[in-house]
């Protein structure tokens, strides 16, 4: 069963949500899933492979491509399994041990999920001063949580306060965007401003988000006199921030401002999904009530 947001093949996502993935897939077609089950069964079935296998697959544009192929369970499993109430490592060693398919009632099954289980690693970037929370290909996380609800948003939301950051549902955010970012950073800009949300952001970025009309306040670059985003951060000016890196080598006001978001706290998201997503959440709980019940509740009448 696959589950996964899709993330450009050269940016990794990190912190708040940008490292989240969704069972059912959110942001996937139908055809995009269709194709990557079939190539995952015909790998399976060239390695011959009997129990799990854990495939890691990028997704740009229309096109996916194959990372590596491992033929052993992964830590996904666990929330597979409480996202669909199928007992995937139980079934799998089942298998391993020379039970078939058909044996188990499982050819052709489908789990039916009726709601959304957002996946999202946690990282340990708050235990080191100064460390920038970009992501590569490295495994870093050192743990994960689940939100479960009957819409992507909450299913988010709840996501992000199990992971310790709590997206905010008013005041400032600072938005930072390298030029090719600029066109969909507007986009988001728009949505905070509506959603009644001010805008701060350095000289490129508030250039674009006035140029589309919108109200924002320009910050100085952290080597220039006057009140930058850093000083915003300390004076509690900030509740969010959006910033997108320049490249694979970042530039060093960009690893500041990300450090000092994480010393203190607030939520930071460096990809297009990671913004998106946020901002859907934010919109939602600001008019609809929520709350929390157990994982055994959702599965109960199945």
């Amino acid at each position: 069963y696959i589950g996964g947001v899709m993330e450009h093949v050269e940016e990794a996502g990190i912190h708040s949500g940008d490292s989240a993935c969704s069972i059912p897939p959110y942001t996937l077609s139908d055809d995009m899933v269709a194709r990557i089950k079939e190539a995952c069964t015909r790998m399976a079935l060239e390695l011959n492979v009997k129990g799990l296998m854990n495939a890691q697959i990028a997704v740009k544009d229309d096109d996916f491509y194959i990372i590596e192929v491992n033929p052993r369970a992964s830590r996904t499993v666990p929330y597979v399994s409480k996202a669909t109430n199928v007992p995937m490592a139980n079934l799998a060693t089942q298998i391993a041990m020379g039970k078939t398919l058909k044996e188990l009632g499982m050819v052709g099954f489908v789990p039916k999920v009726e709601w959304y289980a957002v996946k999202e690693a946690v990282f340990p970037f708050n235990r080191f001063a100064g460390v920038d929370p970009i992501l590569g290909p490295e495994m870093k996380s050192t743990g994960e949580v689940m939100g479960i609800d009957t819409c992507f948003e909450l299913a988010f939301w709840k996501a992000e306060i199990a992971a310790g950051q709590v997206l905010p549902t008013e005041g400032n955010v600072f938005l930072s965007a390298k030029d090719r970012d600029k066109d969909w950073i507007v986009e988001v800009g728009r949505e905070f401003t509506e959603l009644g949300f001010n805008l701060f952001a350095t000289e490129g970025t508030a250039q674009a988000l006035h140029n589309a009309g919108l109200q924002v306040t320009l910050t100085h670059k952290l080597s220039e006199d006057g009140n930058n985003v850093i000083d915003l951060m300390k004076d509690n000016k900030v509740q969010l921030l959006v910033n997108t890196p320049s490249g694979p080598v970042a530039r060093v006001d960009e690893i500041k401002i990300r450090s000092e978001a994480i010393l203190r706290g607030l939520p930071i998201v460096t990809t297009r999904s990671g913004a998106e997503a946020s901002v859907k959440a934010i919109k939602y709980i600001a008019s609809h009530d929520w709350n929390v019940k157990s994982i055994q509740e959702f599965h109960a009448h199945k």
